[in-house]
């Protein structure tokens, strides 16, 4: 089963439509909606009212209070699986793993919803080899991997330091070879993932289920023989109006129309 994760107090960011006051009070009362529906076990109207209670208060943190936060998105995430909404439930879980991508909770809850869905494509066996080799990537946060590379090139310029003014500094050529590695492959992994969120785009369909075409209009005969259902991720290779070119985990490409799904 899903893991609720625990908010801690949020803070009101510069650019944000409601004051501290407002933030501090939606934030208390959307927690309380949302702990009280997790506590409600007899009455399932109830607990669905108070789900879309928690729901509406999480939305307008986010829109109105202009807060990203990833425990935030991951208990919107879970207020939407708990009512059903498996579409907006995998959207939300995947804009909290981009936030933190280290995070466990996280992932044991997307893998969750994934198990859901009625559609189930498996990643390429190129992308999984990819997921093992390059572990860190795809595991810790960018913020992580930003501290580690940071921390080991200052390791490493201290050492060159040191070796510099010490002529008989003991031999640690190997080990600050190493550090000097991480330090690249943890900066490079940074640099390919602000590239890939700059230039590349993700989507999830909400639509209970949508017909995906060979074209971008509805003249254009069906790329499978069963519609797609919500929770169904994708990658973006176009964009034309009212229609996304897009790519499914499996390599399988299709369109669909834009009001059938939301990108991350």
């Amino acid at each position: 089963m899903f893991v609720t994760v625990a908010l801690g107090i949020l803070c009101s960011p510069a650019d944000a439509k409601l004051s501290k006051d407002e933030i501090y009070l939606a934030f208390t009362q959307t927690n309380d909606a949302f702990t009280r529906a997790n506590q409600v076990t007899d009455d399932t109207e109830q607990a669905h009212t108070l789900y879309q209670q928690a729901i509406a208060g999480y939305e307008r943190l986010i829109e109105a209070g202009g807060i990203h936060n990833a425990k935030l998105y991951c208990n919107l995430a879970n207020s939407y699986l708990l009512t059903g909404d498996l579409g907006r439930a995998i959207l939300n879980y995947r804009r909290a793993q981009r936030l933190d991508s280290s995070n466990p909770d996280i992932h044991k809850n997307l893998n969750f919803a994934r198990s859901k869905c009625s559609d189930q494509f498996p990643f390429t066996t190129q992308k999984k080899i990819l997921e093992r080799l390059f572990f860190w990537h795809y595991d810790f946060s960018m913020k992580t991997r930003f501290a580690i590379g940071g921390i080991c090139f200052a390791v490493f310029c201290i050492w060159l330091a040191l070796k510099f003014w010490i002529v008989k500094w003991p031999a640690v050529i190997p080990v600050c070879s190493v550090t000097a590695l991480i330090a690249i492959a943890m900066i490079a992994s940074v640099a390919v993932e602000q590239h890939a969120l700059s230039t590349h785009r993700s989507g999830v369909i909400l639509s209970e289920s949508v017909i995906a075409r060979q074209g971008d209009g509805d003249n254009y005969p069906k790329s499978f023989n069963e519609p797609l259902h919500a929770g169904v991720e994708f990658d973006v290779i176009e964009q034309r109006p009212g229609w996304l070119h897009i790519e499914l985990p499996n390599a399988q490409d299709a369109w669909i129309p834009t009001q059938s799904a939301e990108l991350i």
